[in-house]
């Protein structure tokens, strides 16, 4: 019987370079401007009078086509206006790293 045991790899540790910044959640910004745009179309659609043919639901909806994208639109704008800030305020920091390797399988250990 053999009593060797496998090499167990050391791990590698370093340092790196690295940029941190604190950037916004691009699909929250669409979704709240999306939100946005349909209670602002809703206000408008009952501020003015209804036709009585068509109705408010249908008038509501057909407007909120455009009242959707358009927030959808305004919050994807200052989404990228919020991420080109952070973007200026971004901080260079130094990051510890380690890189653990496991054992392949010529080197795992035998069965008992």
């Amino acid at each position: 019987m053999s009593d060797a045991t496998p090499e167990i790899p050391e791990p590698e540790s370093g340092t790196e370079r690295v940029t941190v910044r604190r950037a916004p959640k691009i699909p929250a910004f669409l979704i709240v401007g999306g939100g946005v745009g349909a209670i602002v179309t809703f206000i408008l659609t009952a501020l003015f009078p209804v036709d009585p043919l068509v109705g408010f639901g249908p008038l509501f909806a057909y407007f909120a086509l455009f009242g959707v994208t358009a927030g959808v639109l305004l919050g994807a704008i200052l989404a990228l206006i919020v991420d080109r800030r952070s973007k200026l305020r971004a901080q260079s920091a130094e990051a510890e790293f380690i890189t653990e390797r496991e054992p392949g399988p010529s080197e795992e250990p035998p069965a008992n």
